[in-house]
């Protein structure tokens, strides 16, 4: 069946593009993403945009002067870097030094009125994981390839990009519903740029854009998972264990890695509804981190999911509100009482944003994850095993400063759950030296009451980092 699906939608998507590629409809820029990984927290207008790295890229045409010749040259842009980080107490699980790297970055881009060939990749030496091994799924080794991709223009109102990309929609800011894109947690805990929190996917993606309604179409041929927390780098509470592990025990995960059939689907319909922008979300496809254990092999598994959901964002009094929601059908568990597999849950988010003084931006989140078969989780769980709650809540703020002409940017993000009664602490300041040097310094700061509580389990992970970055 999910098969047959899909081709339909593949045939849909072929048959609309060859439509309007011949016919002239009124046309519409796609409107800017929602703010969900803004680290500068400062005011932004009615469409606030992504930071740097994160924005999904709108080609621009232009006309050529000579037939066949590119109007826009070969471009090269990138940047060298090198961040080291050390952790503020003794883990047994793993090294003092919690990031010890240097990275160069090359972006290669050439395009053309209707189309647009783009390459992102990282050079990376990383003595802390000393694993030089590539491997582009996870990222390993001393080749990161962020992006490969070529964006079609067959039409004024369509958009085809394919090949390897970073995507993201939703509204949160550093809390994800709707965005079932992979995340590398091991690079958001240890301090690297907050752009690395968005792992690349290996996908299609269509995109329509009517004044009706626009549309996004993301395929993905092969499962995508997140680059989970498995001990290699941060060491956390091991369930089956019942204790912390890290390097001494990594996770052992069976991925689903077969092309055109462990493969995901995701689709977004939003527009501006009078001062709204107004979203609607479907995904079909697996966890995206580890959610259940094969009862046999002992080994981590991604069970099947699929998630529906919707958002809203405007402005409201002086700033900028938005609410999402989300359905997770964990559909391997219909019914909550499998031991061994997550339950299905219930998600939701509100946010408001804004400048309260001249340079100064507060940003707070509600949060909350509700299991939705709760007794039946408490039936099934094995003795001695740590209970959840049946709700999740979690506040996020973020306060953000600008000073010196906005050269120096001062941020502190935490997240405090009531519920698990632990929070996390992301206090940083960004100083941009002149046009081509910036200097960063930070932290990673996890408080817990409970060893197996979501930010409790890090807590022997607290790490500061020193980073300096030269872009040309």
């Amino acid at each position: 069946m999910k098969k047959t699906l899909q081709q339909k939608v593949s045939i849909i998507l072929i048959v609309t593009s060859l439509f309007f590629s011949r016919t002239r409809l009124w046309g519409q820029e796609e409107p800017t993403l929602p703010l969900g990984l803004d680290e500068t927290g400062s005011t932004v207008s009615e469409d606030p945009a992504l930071p740097e790295g994160l924005l999904e890229e709108k080609l621009v045409s232009s006309e050529s002067q000579d037939e066949g010749l590119s109007e826009n040259p070969l471009s090269f842009t990138g940047f060298w870097e090198s961040r080291f980080g050390m952790r503020l107490q003794n883990d047994p699980f793993e090294k003092d030094t919690s990031m010890g790297e240097t990275r160069f970055q090359l972006q290669v881009e050439q395009s053309w009125p209707q189309i647009t060939f783009h390459v992102t990749n990282d050079f990376l030496y990383d003595p802390v994981l000393d694993q030089h091994e590539i491997d582009l799924g996870k990222g390993g080794g001393f080749i990161d390839l962020r992006e490969a991709n070529v964006l079609l223009r067959p039409g004024e109102i369509i958009d085809l990009k394919i090949g390897r990309q970073i995507l993201t929609w939703g509204t949160g800011d550093l809390v994800f519903i709707n965005d079932l894109f992979p995340k590398d947690w091991n690079a958001f805990f240890i301090g690297r740029d907050t752009e690395y929190l968005k792992a690349p996917s290996d996908a299609i993606k269509a995109a329509l854009f009517t004044k009706p309604i626009n549309i996004d179409v993301v395929y993905t041929p092969r499962f995508d998972p997140d680059r989970f927390i498995d001990g290699r780098r941060i060491s956390f509470f091991n369930n089956p264990l019942g204790r912390r592990s890290g390097r001494d025990v990594f996770v052992q995960a069976l991925t689903p890695d077969s092309w055109f059939k462990d493969d995901e689907f995701a689709w977004r319909l939003y527009q501006n509804i009078l001062s709204l922008e107004v979203a609607l979300y479907g995904y079909r496809g697996y966890w995206k981190s580890p959610a259940g254990m094969d009862a046999t092999t002992g080994q981590s598994t991604f069970p099947l999911l699929s998630v529906y959901g919707g958002s809203a964002r405007g402005a409201i009094w002086q700033g900028i509100g938005n609410i999402e929601i989300g359905y997770y059908d964990s559909e391997d568990d219909p019914d909550g009482d499998h031991a061994l597999i997550r339950n299905s849950e219930f998600r939701f988010l509100a946010g408001y944003e804004q400048e309260v003084l001249q340079n100064f931006t507060v940003g707070f989140q509600y949060y909350v994850e509700r299991l939705l078969d709760h007794d039946a989780y408490l039936r099934t769980l094995p003795t001695g095993s740590p209970k959840a709650d049946k709700n999740r809540h979690v506040l996020t703020l973020r306060l953000t400063q600008l000073m010196m002409n906005q050269d120096l940017s001062l941020t502190l993000f935490t997240y405090y759950s009531s519920s698990d009664e632990d929070a996390y602490l992301r206090p940083k300041a960004h100083y941009k030296v002149d046009d081509f040097w910036s200097l960063e310094l930070g932290g990673n700061l996890f408080f817990g009451k409970e060893n197996h509580t979501f930010f409790g389990q890090f807590e022997k992970n607290n790490n500061v980092y020193l980073g300096v970055r030269y872009g040309f």
